[in-house]
């Protein structure tokens, strides 16, 4: 059957060719006398040849023309297409691998602990999802391997251990007090024939992205990104963990188009796609400089990621399902009566841009979040809710927390966040504009102005930092108000950034100022 791995090999056959499950792999291997086929094993040699396989066309083969001084064909790179191919659908494959939770035991699962899911089918047969995706996404397995090919032409596309000193090299621990080098230069494009002034423009775009995946060893991942950027000349901050990455980082868009190939090659974000990259206008200059590190959540919540996972988050809908709901709940007293459109950013966020109807927690980071799930879960109580954030990152932990309450009939997230529901309804449901974590502060998709100058009242929604040197708080304040000097958050600020003293002390940036500090921490959900 198709299923059945064919192999035909014997130390004088011209070639050998094997199947596996219905997609096909073809390598030929030129041997004769007592050399034995490369691909030989006692288990492949006891499997029955099919008799319907064709000739091995050994006179085309690359490896053949090489040992036997033939000219190589015009088009070298046909021969490195095949590796990509079919590494390209091993990792297809692995994408879709889920392990088995319980308690069952290796020989309770007959030595095997994983399945496959795929187009809301589950498979348990490793040939079951090759023929599935042999059938069903070829069309995404050969987009992935021109993004190998294209990206890392010279590689073998493999993340490997190696025991010798590289700058590329990452040395970790291990429980036998010797250290594994891992090898991360294979991971890096060449960029040998881009032009420096390609890499180094003012004009580019910034890059939105996060990845939820079992990241075993971080610190290569980080070591890796590192390298990338700077090889990239970009800025921005990354965070890695166990449970994925989190980045935004700027540069020239011939630098992010190889930022994301290369991304989308490494097997540990296969299940991204060119579309969880949400762009914008901006640039290297967007950020002061580059900061990458290791941290224990991707998103800091404050919860952990073992307590609360990704895995149990909310039902996403894509930005036309997203649409068609706040449409209804707009449109219906009864659907808006029992539906909580619950914006999950803070609220200098919310404040300059939100959708029609929301509830906005008035938080002032999202680790407070889980605590106002608490305090207000009586609100949630049967009720329908829609979560949204800036990219959708947070409402990954922050649907799964509220969901762990169990107290809500259904809860759902905006797939790509405002960022993506923008791309497609800029003149929608959401108002205003949409907050950024860089010096841009924010991104316009309308012309709409919500907030208003905290000195004045006018409609202004520009935000500069206060003028004060120890105080990192936003500040909305008009043109007007600003000729006046009036630069700071507070009075407070407002009286010491007029003091000597304290222009004079250097003191360094601190959080909060006396202002914030009289927020309430946690704010009480009105009725609903």
């Amino acid at each position: 059957s198709a299923s059945e791995v064919k192999v035909e090999c014997s130390p004088t056959a011209s070639g050998c060719e094997w199947r596996q499950a219905a997609f096909t792999w073809r390598r030929f291997h030129p041997h004769s006398g007592s050399r034995r086929c490369p691909c030989w094993s006692p288990a492949a040699m006891e499997m029955p040849f099919h008799p319907s396989m064709p000739e091995p066309d050994v006179e085309n083969c690359e490896k053949w023309r090489e040992l036997n001084g033939r000219p190589a064909r015009a088009n070298p790179s046909r021969k490195r297409r095949g590796p990509a191919r079919k590494r390209a659908f091993a990792l297809f494959i692995k994408s879709r691998q889920v392990s088995k939770i319980g308690n069952t035991s290796p020989q309770e699962l007959g030595g095997r602990n994983v399945h496959w899911e795929c187009c809301g089918k589950q498979f348990e047969e490793v040939e079951d999802i090759h023929k599935h995706v042999a059938n069903e996404h070829m069309p995404e397995v050969l987009q992935q391997t021109e993004a190998i090919f294209k990206v890392l032409p010279q590689n073998n596309i493999k993340l490997t251990r190696k025991h010798d000193s590289s700058d590329n090299n990452v040395a970790l621990p291990q429980h036998n007090g010797t250290k594994e080098v891992f090898d991360i230069s294979k991971w890096l494009p060449d960029t040998s024939h881009i032009n420096l002034d390609e890499l180094t423009c003012a004009a580019g775009e910034v890059l939105l992205y996060y990845s939820y995946c079992d990241i075993e060893e971080p610190q290569v991942i980080c070591t890796w990104q590192k390298t990338l950027c700077r090889q990239l000349h970009f800025t921005g901050k990354v965070r890695i963990s166990k449970e994925g990455i989190n980045g935004t980082v700027g540069g020239c868009k011939t630098a992010t188009e190889l930022y994301i190939q290369t991304m989308l090659s490494h097997p540990l974000f296969q299940a991204m796609s060119t579309e969880d990259f949400k762009r914008s206008a901006g640039g290297s200059h967007c950020f002061q400089d580059l900061r990458v590190g290791v941290f224990k959540e991707v998103v800091p919540m404050g919860v952990d990621p073992e307590t609360v996972s990704y895995k149990d988050a909310g039902i996403h809908l894509t930005p036309e399902e997203f649409h068609r709901k706040v449409e209804a709940l707009s449109n219906n007293a009864q659907i808006r009566k029992d539906t909580i459109l619950l914006d999950c950013r803070n609220f200098y966020e919310s404040k300059i841009g939100n959708f029609q109807h929301c509830v906005a927690p008035n938080i002032r980071k999202f680790s407070y979040f889980p605590d106002y799930v608490d305090t207000n879960l009586e609100c949630f109580k049967d009720k329908q809710v829609l979560m949204y954030c800036t990219g959708g990152i947070r409402c990954e932990r922050g649907s799964a927390y509220l969901r762990s309450k169990d107290v809500c009939k259904e809860v759902y997230q905006l797939k790509g966040g405002i960022h993506k529901y923008l791309e497609q309804f800029p003149s929608g449901f959401y108002r205003g504009k949409l907050f950024v974590f860089d010096n841009r502060y924010a991104i316009s998709a309308n012309d709409d102005v919500i907030a208003e100058c905290r000195y004045c009242g006018v409609p202004w929604d520009e935000y500069r930092l206060c003028s004060t040197s120890y105080c990192c708080q936003l500040v909305l304040s008009c043109i007007h108000c600003r000729e006046k000097g009036l630069l700071a958050c507070c009075v407070v600020c407002q009286e010491k950034g007029n003091s000597t003293s304290e222009i004079q002390s250097g003191r360094p940036g601190k959080e909060e100022c006396e202002c914030t500090q009289k927020r309430v921490r946690i704010p009480v959900m009105l009725p609903h």
